[in-house]
């Protein structure tokens, strides 16, 4: 009995050590980490975002903005933006993201930085583009244009997606506090998330909606 016992618990023990074997999460605090394992984006792809006001899709196109769709799919695929608070929602401009939960990931990927797209599509309603504060200074902050910003074109911004489907949710994001809880990136009024990450915004700013998950598709 015993010998048909250890027999069947075997293919047990082979899918546990199976299960063991699968690769977890990247470690956020290694930017590198992603940069190894992370191909070029393709050409086009969507970004499920589920919310807690409900999901929102963004169709990326590669072309429009290369290395802003690079570092986004990276960020995406890998699970980044999973938790995150929509920490700056400004009414009648942008609903921003991109400050991990963990102080010590924003530490890390503070100046992980990507070279500057030339902007070949316009910062129009809905459009999606990496927030900077200077000159190649993209990292791992997204915006969502909620009106027609296109007096960012002249600032550099390049979008390199567009929100094609739930752009009533974003609209939905609560924006009451505005500027005061994520802080404009070129105000520099971030000290407060990047000391302690999620638990300072959700002591102070308890309303802010968040990322649930994001999941990548194909492009329809």
């Amino acid at each position: 009995m015993r010998t048909r016992t250890a027999f069947m618990t075997l293919p047990l023990l082979l899918a546990a050590a199976c299960v063991r074997a699968v690769p977890s999460l990247p470690d956020f605090h290694d930017p590198l980490q992603l940069h190894l394992v992370t191909a070029q984006a393709p050409a086009k792809f969507l970004a499920v975002l589920q919310t807690t006001k409900g999901d929102v899709t963004i169709e990326v196109t590669r072309e429009s903005a290369p290395r802003g769709a690079d570092r986004f799919y990276e960020l995406a695929r890998s699970g980044f933006f999973n938790g995150q608070r929509i920490s700056r929602v400004v009414p009648g401009f942008i609903a921003q993201w991109g400050l991990h939960p963990d102080a010590g990931v924003i530490a890390a990927w503070k100046d992980a930085y990507i070279p500057d797209d030339p902007p070949r599509v316009s910062n129009t309603k809905g459009t999606v583009a990496f927030a900077f504060g200077t000159a190649n200074g993209r990292s791992t902050q997204v915006f969502v244009n909620l009106v027609d910003n296109t007096r960012l074109d002249a600032q550099g911004f390049a979008p390199f997606g567009r929100v094609i489907a739930g752009m009533d949710v974003v609209e939905r994001w609560y924006g009451d506090y505005g500027e005061k809880s994520g802080g404009g990136i070129r105000a520099g009024t971030q000290g407060p998330i990047e000391r302690e990450g999620a638990a300072w915004l959700d002591r102070n700013y308890p309303k802010l909606d968040r990322i649930l998950r994001v999941r990548i598709e194909s492009s329809r």
